[in-house]
């Protein structure tokens, strides 16, 4: 009989396990990523399972409380609105983010703010020292005597922490850095990541304590370590920010007790970072409110929140010598791109295809939906004809490759929020126009000809 092998070698994007070594990870594809782990014991096969006395008989489920279930907002109100309500006792949310996103400022807020509502809340860092986090929470003014605070790499030791501090909240910052004897693996490797976070989870659902794992992320934006620890723990949020612009944005991706596509808005300040209840004219262009060409302003979903984006475009001059025209995008989707350009110059008439074109979004807004299609086609238009759409107008719909307009979804909340901000015009698909805000006109338009058309003269009438 075979021996079983002392040794494995695991992906750490997927966690497939292979016997030998390989550059390619025949699960998932990615380079690189095989990892050396300790195997694990063999399950001992039986013929039958045995059968044991049940602790806790099961219940209708009618006698079941939902009071352990219940949120307890935290006082950072859009990290309260991604969560959808606050923290759960007991829940287990981990959080990724780039370095230097602010993830570690905006959960010491979060342990601040837990402290002076709940109780004791406790900070293990595994990547700074004691003194360091001291200095961000002077800076952000997140003193208080019933948050803890501990600078541990080993799993024992927070345990240790947990058993004298009894806390209602654990933030570890982050899970990557911290190890446990019980297994092999350096800090940060698959077995490790998999026996840290599952003794943390195991310990939070014993005692109802709400945990928050930081984790890191990949080169690709994924968060590192196995993919069976997005399964373990209740929540996941993405951290998101551009390291050259303020805004930040809290995304949901899992939530087992609210909903899993809400956004939350933030503002890195010097002195932390501020939650935006109302992030309305963050992204459209503040000063003179004459328009200018090559410009359009949809209404975007971001979860349930709708929010106003102006897509800006630029088109250069033709190609020359047979050279490939340049393509430049930021914010937005390179691919819907290109076949709206398809679309605008065999539908609309507006010749594109061999000129250089620059579009993107205003305020660092990645904008990934259908629903922008006609106002990228419109900031085109006008760039190329050098007429500008007016300032009072939004555009929402889908372009397909026939160049009709398709309906998208909430059509009605995107233009009470267009009326909210002062637009009064509209341009929507077909069967969208029903249920438009009192005082705002809304133009159907049935292919992006038409709504070039609409644009037109809506451009000589303003002479």
């Amino acid at each position: 009989m075979a021996k079983a092998p002392k040794t494995v070698h695991v992906c750490s994007s997927c966690g497939h396990s292979v016997l030998k070594w390989v550059g390619q990870c025949p699960g998932c594809g990615d380079w690189g990523t095989i990892q050396q782990s300790a195997a694990a014991a063999p399950a001992v096969s039986s013929r039958r399972a045995t059968t044991a006395r049940p602790l806790v008989p099961a219940q209708s489920i009618g006698q079941v409380s939902a009071k352990q279930a219940q949120a307890r907002p935290t006082g950072v109100t859009e990290f309260d609105r991604v969560l959808g309500g606050g923290l759960v006792p007991g829940a287990v949310v981990l959080i990724a983010g780039e370095p230097g996103v602010g993830k570690s400022t905006l959960l010491l807020d979060v342990a601040h703010r837990f402290a002076l509502g709940h109780g004791k809340a406790l900070v293990a860092t595994g990547e700074e020292s004691a003194s360091q986090v001291r200095l961000r929470a002077d800076r952000i003014g997140a003193l208080h005597e019933d948050l803890m605070l501990a600078a541990e790499t080993e799993l024992s030791a927070v345990l240790g922490h947990l058993d004298d501090v009894k806390p209602g909240l654990l933030v570890l910052d982050s899970v990557q850095t911290i190890s446990s004897s019980d297994v092999d693996g350096v800090p940060g490797g698959v077995t490790q990541v998999r026996s840290v976070a599952s003794g943390l989870i195991g310990v939070a659902k014993e005692r109802g304590i709400t945990c928050i794992l930081v984790g890191h992320v990949t080169k690709d934006g994924h968060i590192a370590g196995p993919r069976v620890l997005e399964h373990l723990v209740d929540t996941v949020l993405h951290f998101e920010g551009d390291r050259h612009s303020t805004l930040r944005l809290l995304r949901g991706v899992k939530n087992r007790f609210g909903p899993a596509d809400e956004v939350g808005c933030f503002d890195m300040t010097e002195d932390g970072i501020v939650s935006l209840t109302d992030p309305a004219g963050l992204f459209l262009t503040e000063g003179s409110e004459e328009p200018v060409p090559g410009t359009c302003v949809t209404v975007t979903m971001e979860g349930r929140r709708a929010m106003l984006v102006e897509v800006q475009a630029l088109v250069g001059g033709s190609a020359k010598d047979g050279t490939i025209p340049r393509r430049t995008v930021s914010g937005l989707d390179a691919a819907r791109l290109n076949m709206g350009l398809a679309v605008l110059d065999r539908r609309g008439g507006v010749r594109c295809l061999d000129r250089e074109v620059y579009a993107a979004t205003v305020g660092g807004m990645r904008v990934t939906e259908p629903a922008a299609d006609l106002a990228v086609a419109l900031a085109v238009a006008s760039s190329v004809s050098s007429a500008p759409v007016s300032a009072d107008i939004v555009a929402i719909g889908e372009v397909g490759l026939t160049g009709a307009v398709r309906r998208v979804s909430t059509v009605p909340r995107r233009l009470a929020e267009a009326k909210r901000l002062g637009f009064k015009h509209a341009l929507v698909p077909p069967g969208c126009g029903d249920g438009a805000p009192k005082g705002m006109t809304v133009t159907e338009v049935a292919s992006v000809g038409e709504a070039l058309r609409m644009a037109s003269k809506r451009w000589a009438a303003r002479g």
